[in-house]
């Protein structure tokens, strides 16, 4: 989903708040706020004139977001299941004339299109069936990211307001991400597509538009064409130990891209002792890398690594995503095994 993931809080709604307006009190406000952007009278009184209360399911799952609760190895594996494997082949085959149209206008992958679809939509199966205006309203009031889902609340009245879609069809998960691409309200008006040229963004039932959004949104994220995401590779003990004494940390406001190192050239991480799985040498080709560690597994990702964090600043879903697409790519539908552990060494490689 194209999100913003904060870290997880545990329990349910936070205490009422003596000093904070009723939710009735707060959805009148915004109601006014709404007309004063444009929005149109009936377009507000069907949307914002029938939710009696914030959604307490919604609430929930705000604070137990697997991305943020989940291992990194458990959510992988999830996620790249032989069942998985082979519902994404299928779908891959229907449309393999679509996704290299699209691939060849925006520069991205057919792989990296599928792993997006088949994590946030199953391939298309299931795309949510929350009310997305219910959802963000819930959200909007609640002051755990308040001024982020009022943004994206009036985003979504936009969407109504312009007729991409009716109230009725605009469904979609917990969070107000709609159609088979989970876009937020806002990353649907910067970023939806309509690639067959009906006059409709239609992300929640036109192939074409759903594939060309999501490479649409990847290549306004930075994605480079004619280049990969990363790969997994071996880090024993020392050699980790090696990089969290002498490789820097990157900044942002994104944790996870905190949680990575700085870019490094590939011979800085071959002097380091960072193998690939099967303790070859890197290949020093390669572009500069930064290193990402999550429990037994470990990736040197490139520059286009930050384009699936910019779908979802996580790195399980980044990984995953990235993961699922080479997998499709591949032959066979076993499921990508994690590399086997490294012999431990007290010296490293040369």
């Amino acid at each position: 989903m194209v999100r913003v993931v904060t870290p997880a809080v545990t329990g349910a709604a936070q205490p009422p708040d003596a000093t904070r307006p009723s939710f009735s009190e707060w959805l009148a406000g915004v109601r006014a706020e709404a007309l004063t952007r444009g929005i149109r009278q009936d377009i507000v009184d069907a949307t914002l004139g029938n939710i009696p209360e914030p959604l307490s399911i919604v609430i929930e799952r705000d604070r137990t977001q697997a991305e943020t609760v989940l291992p990194l190895e458990k959510y992988i594996a999830q996620r790249l299941t032989a069942k998985v494997l082979k519902a994404g082949r299928e779908a891959q085959a229907r449309h393999r004339a679509l996704l290299a149209e699209v691939g060849a206008r925006y520069g991205v992958p057919t792989r990296i299109m599928m792993g997006i679809w088949g994590l946030e939509s199953n391939f298309g199966r299931f795309s949510g069936v929350r009310p997305t205006v219910s959802a963000l309203a819930t959200l909007a009031w609640d002051p755990r990211r308040s001024a982020f889902f009022r943004g994206e609340l009036f985003s979504a009245l936009e969407i109504l307001n312009r007729g991409d879609i009716d109230l009725a069809h605009m469904r979609g998960s917990w969070a107000g991400a709609m159609g088979q691409p989970q876009f937020m309200p806002s990353s649907y008006l910067q970023f939806a597509e309509d690639f067959d040229g009906d006059g409709r963004k239609d992300i929640w039932s036109t192939p074409g538009d759903v594939f060309a959004s999501i490479a649409n949104y990847l290549r306004g994220h930075g994605w480079v064409a004619e280049s990969t995401w990363g790969r997994e590779v071996q880090v024993t003990a020392d050699v980790a130990r090696r990089v969290t004494n002498d490789v820097g940390r990157r900044s942002g406001t994104c944790q996870a891209v905190r949680d990575m190192t700085v870019a490094l050239p590939m011979d800085r991480w071959q002097e380091l002792g960072v193998r690939l799985p099967s303790g070859k040498a890197l290949p020093t080709a390669a572009p500069d890398a930064s290193l990402v560690s999550g429990g037994t597994r470990h990736f040197l990702v490139y520059a286009n690594y930050d384009a699936l964090l910019g779908y979802n600043c996580a790195h399980s879903y980044a990984l995953s995503a990235g993961l699922l697409g080479d997998a499709l790519a591949s032959a066979g539908t076993r499921p990508p095994q994690p590399a086997a552990p490294a012999t431990r060494r007290t010296t490293p490689r040369r």
